[in-house]
């Protein structure tokens, strides 16, 4: 139960590192994958993916597409909305750290 919980709690703050990320260079989700789990977030490739395409239809994120050593790599970057919400979710996280920190 408590792990479920938790999950979806951290569902929006994995959506907030990505934008980080992809506000400052293109991402692709193998790299997120590797990224996440260094903070201590532990996702599969089927649960990022579907988050990835979610922030792209919501118009956060734009996709490339790349030809990397002959395959096809999707590229994401974080677009002007994504920037805006990203900003808002700092401010948003920030006060809430503060509140919540002792």
């Amino acid at each position: 139960m408590e792990d479920k919980i938790l999950r979806k709690l951290f569902l929006g703050f994995i959506q907030i590192h990505i934008l980080h990320h992809a506000l400052e260079e293109p991402i692709y989700g193998a790299w997120m994958l590797e990224e996440l789990k260094e903070h201590g977030y532990s996702i599969s490739s089927g649960t990022l993916y579907p988050i990835l395409h979610g922030m792209e239809s919501d118009g956060l994120l734009m996709k490339e597409n790349r030809n990397v050593d002959g395959k096809i790599r999707k590229y994401y970057t974080a677009t002007p909305k994504g920037q805006t919400v990203l900003e808002e979710a700092r401010k948003k996280a920030y006060e809430l750290f503060k509140e919540i920190k002792d």
